[in-house]
């Protein structure tokens, strides 16, 4: 009975902690929403609202990890739990990252305010945005539903927002060599895409990791990566 009654403790204290990471998630997603409205509508209350709104993840992050040492430490969890309880620690490092870019994206979104729009660049950043929302509601969701066969799809969908990340810093430098003027808007507006583009390779690390869970390994071939214009901006 003794050990039935501490399954079921662990069983509900696992339940909590998932579902702070679920909430962490989907500040994440709104955070990355939000800041690519606020740059497309130059909205920068909403941009503020975003960079401040970092600081709840932030301590998200931080109440998950001091419970998953808790749980560590006190149910010296084994096999598929304890490989619960350290994912349930990456996805959080990561989400902290998504949302450290989100928040550079809404700072970078105040500054280009008072600059010279490049022309249809901002709804091209919010349609990246959305499609790597997209790519880390379905990484999440993979981890709710233990799904890998939907993890596995979000690691090869990683390569559409690569090529997405190309198009715009194509697009990003004839800008500039046509005008000189358009010079500062446009290392922004990159800066914004690379942080995008990284979103993207945390929200295919949070799929890899319930690939781990599932099954127990990480995948042996490296997944699709197109090769990035630009360097590691």
């Amino acid at each position: 009975m003794l050990n039935e009654h501490i399954a079921r403790a662990f069983d509900r204290d696992l339940e909590a902690v998932q579902a702070m990471i679920m909430k962490m998630g989907g500040l994440v997603e709104a955070a990355l929403s939000d800041a690519a409205k606020a740059l497309d509508t130059q909205d920068e209350s909403l941009a503020e609202q975003v960079r401040q709104g970092d600081k709840a993840i932030d301590a998200l992050e931080e109440m998950i990890n001091t419970e998953c040492a808790r749980l560590i430490a006190m149910r010296a969890p084994i096999a598929t739990d304890l490989r619960t309880v350290l994912t349930v620690m990456k996805i959080a490092s990561s989400l902290e990252r998504c949302g450290d870019y989100a928040k550079n994206l809404a700072k970078r979104a105040l500054v280009l305010n008072a600059m010279t729009p490049i022309p249809g660049a901002a709804g091209s950043i919010r349609r990246m945005a959305r499609q790597v929302g997209l790519l880390l509601k379905d990484a999440l969701d993979a981890f709710v539903s233990r799904d890998a066969g939907l993890a596995a799809e979000v690691r090869l969908r990683d390569e559409e927002v690569d090529q997405m990340y190309n198009a715009l810093f194509r697009e990003f430098l004839t800008h500039m060599m046509e005008d000189t003027r358009n010079i500062s808007a446009c290392m922004h507006l990159h800066f914004i895409a690379k942080n995008i583009e990284r979103v993207g390779d945390h929200a295919t690390t949070i799929a890899e990791q319930v690939i781990y869970l599932t099954t127990g390994a990480l995948p042996d071939e490296a997944r699709p990566k197109a090769e990035l214009a630009g360097g590691d901006a």
